[in-house]
């Protein structure tokens, strides 16, 4: 069947890990829009502080403290939209954590606690979504719109397990997609690829590393993934690659995965580290809350202003039109020039 998405301002929009980075600034975004928000996190009091600012600016929120991990505290955030808004209409899986560290440094347990929040937590999400998408009455489709990662098209050394389960949560969003279609579900399946991102994700980690990790080099701001969410809610997207550097990844390891490992050999170690000492490796989000209401994090490197790529992808047909406008000037001129 045809999937239709109603306008943003029209829709209720669930968004777990709501307590800071990409799905606080999406938050605040969406509330500009007239949205309807269902907020889930682990942090009360963070959630608390931002229904209020949103419901003080005349928005429309309520929260579920919920750990993403836990398939009943996923449920509970489903039963709570629809006791309150009569249901949602689009479902963003944003919540994650990482760990920074070696292979056979970090340990299996860990490992696990991650995957329950970064894959597992999408999983049960996605089913929870898809239920609510085809039981209700009102004909008119649903959006899933699951946020993966550059590094779950190709694997990193230092992140293992993000990799890992992005790579995982990659795969689950590309079968359930497939699948949906095949039986005609009313579901917009979207996957978003973000580059490196201005988010307190490195400080949220749990680090196995001397130096406190962080990013460094082109990082992009969390409004680009926020564009990139916003756009994918009211418009059928496939994926949404935010920043060329995650798509370039993408691209060069599809070519050629040899030259990649070398190229990673060199930049992955460096690039993810900052010049300070690491936090206590108890210091970190990945059993526990993690401090709300921070957008950014304490990356070093540039942090652009927005996504070209993705700014692209949302007027596909003028970025064509220019792209073929340049072609043809560079062809003439070179023509001329010969």
């Amino acid at each position: 069947m045809a999937i239709s998405l109603k306008p943003l301002r029209n829709q209720v929009v669930v968004i777990t890990g709501a307590s800071s980075g990409i799905g606080l600034v999406t938050a605040r975004m969406a509330a500009k829009q007239g949205v309807k928000l269902v907020l889930a996190a682990r942090n009360e009091d963070a959630l608390r502080q931002l229904v209020d600012e949103i419901r003080g600016k005349g928005g429309q929120a309520i929260y579920v403290v919920a750990d993403v991990g836990q398939e009943e505290d996923v449920n509970r955030i489903a039963e709570k939209a629809i006791a309150e808004f009569g249901g949602f209409d689009t479902w963003v899986n944003n919540a994650g954590v990482s760990i920074f560290g070696r292979c056979m440094d970090v340990s299996i347990p860990d490992m696990k606690r991650m995957f329950d929040t970064n894959f597992w937590g999408v999983v049960y999400g996605s089913r929870a979504a898809v239920n609510h998408f085809k039981q209700r009455k009102s004909g008119s489709s649903g959006a899933l719109i699951n946020v993966g990662s550059f590094l779950g098209d190709r694997a990193v050394a230092v992140q293992s397990t993000y990799s890992a389960s992005k790579h995982a949560l990659h795969g689950w969003t590309d079968a359930l997609r497939t699948e949906l279609e095949a039986e005609g579900a009313p579901v917009s399946v979207t996957l978003i690829h973000p580059g490196r991102i201005d988010t307190p994700y490195n400080e949220h980690a749990r680090s196995y590393m001397p130096k406190q990790p962080a990013h460094r080099g082109m990082i992009y701001p969390p409004e680009a993934v926020a564009e990139a969410i916003l756009y994918a809610a009211e418009h059928p997207k496939r994926d949404m690659f935010v920043g060329f550097q995650a798509k370039a990844l993408a691209v060069l390891a599809g070519i050629s995965p040899r030259l990649t490992d070398k190229l990673i050999e060199l930049w992955a170690f460096p690039s993810q580290q900052s010049d300070r000492p690491s936090r206590d490796r108890e210091d970190n989000a990945l059993y526990r809350a993690g401090y709300g209401m921070h957008e950014r994090g304490t990356h070093q490197g540039w942090i652009r202003s927005g996504s070209l790529y993705v700014k692209a992808k949302k007027h596909p047909v003028t970025t064509t039109i220019i792209v073929v406008g340049l072609s043809t000037l560079i062809w003439w001129f070179t023509s001329f020039a010969v």
